[in-house]
């Protein structure tokens, strides 16, 4: 594996020579020094996708399909490989990396097929000398910004789609996790993926998110990150009316009815709220159990939680690793005091781990009041707050309570109780009796502040393309 830059199919060092030491959470050790430039790394990556475009643009999806097929096919075969280079960079255990790769696979899978069905219509024309098409052609050059938490899934998410669509592509990666992303592209070029179509930059994030929304050149940006860094790429944006989609993060809530399997739920709750030690956009966040089953609910959830074991995700056993950085662990442990100083009550857990590496316990707290920022704000971390509620109407208010609108979730028997609740909540994904509700084939998107755009499914490859008009006349 190269673990560089990687622009216009060769590996580079960063123009100014710097340098990034990658960091294991779990240990604090150094696990490899990686180039860390700036906005002058941005520029020749840019021109080399444009300059590539014309040539990616004009095969067939079907030849464009084929070599991302053939990228799925890799990282199905080195998977076992794969796997321990974001639990190294990121801390998630080997069972979770696995499956991250996985899921990237099949995005490349679903978009090596979807590309052939960017289907255009013919429509009947008014005046019979006429005819009408409708077309569809590539955005042109796409910037991608990503977060650590998931470190291939989320570029396999974006550049899947842009890929199929036609589009080429600049990525800037976390310089917390780049070693995933610079792995994802040592298979891309296996698969023979053309010179310039992909480009790899790493280096300071301000600057170079800043060089590549506000490039003349590149035609669409899309980030995952904070609402901060989002309000600023929107910012920059309007200067060259500069497309986005920005998927800006979220605070989940989870509405858990009385007609529910309690244990069952309890399970479902815990598996996902912990899942990559809460960091993860849609991990639930905020759990409301219905009155009746509330203290059942808890005694469950407690139960479910003891199984829980923290340490190395490279460990077998292993179910919780660490937070990814210092920074990480410092604000769980920030909104679990600012919860205790207002009343909060800690059931389980509630203490940073010690020794070297970044951990905190996987807690579970009660007594969550509005003013808390654990209830208006989004903790990413292994922190489970849970409140009773009694109504449907009351428990649709306090899920909907939120700026965030990426995800929300229901537990419920009753049909009813489960269709009027999704359809109230404002959230662009909802998961009924289903808390990991992501997948290739269906759109993945948010609300209010959470952003907008759509990637997967249908919608997903549609972003990456512009719709053309075309009226023939007859002479």
């Amino acid at each position: 594996m190269e673990y560089r830059q990687f622009i216009d199919g060769k590996w580079h060092d960063a123009l100014n020579g710097g340098t990034w030491d990658v960091i294991n959470p779990a240990t604090e050790e150094r696990i490899a020094t990686v180039p860390f430039g700036d906005a002058a790394d941005v520029e020749p990556a840019v021109q080399a996708a444009y300059r590539a475009l014309p040539g990616w643009s004009s095969l067939t999806a079907y030849e464009r399909g084929e070599m991302l097929m053939r990228v799925a096919r890799l990282i199905y075969e080195r998977t076992e490989h794969l796997a321990p280079i974001i639990t190294r960079e990121c801390g998630k255990p080997l069972g979770e990396t696995r499956a991250e790769w996985t899921a990237s696979a099949q995005l490349f899978e679903w978009f090596a097929e979807e590309g052939k069905r960017a289907y255009g219509r013919t429509i009947p024309a008014r005046a019979a000398h006429k005819r009408l098409i409708v077309t569809h052609m590539p955005v042109g050059v796409v910037g991608t910004i990503t977060a650590w938490n998931f470190p291939a899934y989320l570029l396999a998410r974006y550049w899947a789609a842009a890929l199929a669509a036609g589009c080429t592509i600049v990525g800037r990666p976390s310089e917390l996790t780049p070693m995933s992303a610079m792995a994802l592209v040592n298979l891309m070029q296996e698969a023979g993926i053309p010179d310039g179509v992909v480009n790899l930059v790493n280096g300071d994030p301000a600057p170079m998110g800043e060089a590549l929304v506000k490039h003349p050149l590149v035609d669409k940006v899309c980030f995952t990150g904070s609402q901060r860094v989002g309000r600023l790429l929107m910012a920059h944006a309007a200067d060259g009316i500069k497309r986005l989609s920005l998927e800006l993060g979220g605070s989940a809530p989870v509405l858990i009815f009385d007609d529910c399997d309690v244990e069952q739920a309890a399970r479902m709750s815990v598996a996902a709220k912990f899942r990559n030690n809460g960091q993860v956009c849609v991990s639930p966040a905020r759990f409301y159990a219905q009155q009746a089953i509330y203290e059942d609910y808890l005694e469950a959830t407690r139960s479910a939680m003891k199984e829980l074991v923290v340490g190395d995700g490279l460990q077998a056993g292993v179910t919780n690793g660490p937070m990814v950085s210092a920074a990480g662990r410092d604000k769980v442990e920030l909104f679990v005091s600012d919860a205790r100083s207002k009343g909060a009550v800690t059931v389980m857990g509630g203490t940073r781990g010690v020794g070297r590496g970044y951990f905190y316990e996987p807690t579970l707290l009660t007594g969550i009041r509005s003013d808390m920022l654990i209830a208006c704000d989004e903790v990413f971390g292994p922190v489970m707050p849970v409140t009773p509620f009694s109504t449907l109407e009351e428990g649709i208010a306090l899920a909907n309570n939120t700026p965030y609108g990426l995800a929300g979730y229901v537990i419920a028997r009753d049909l009813t109780t489960a269709t009027r609740a999704y359809e109230q909540l404002r959230f662009g994904v909802i998961g009924v009796n289903d808390l990991l509700p992501s997948t290739p084939n269906a759109p993945f998107g948010g609300m209010k502040q959470s952003g907008f755009g759509r990637e997967m499914g249908e919608e997903g490859l549609h972003e990456y393309l512009e719709t053309k008009f075309v009226s023939i006349g007859l002479v």
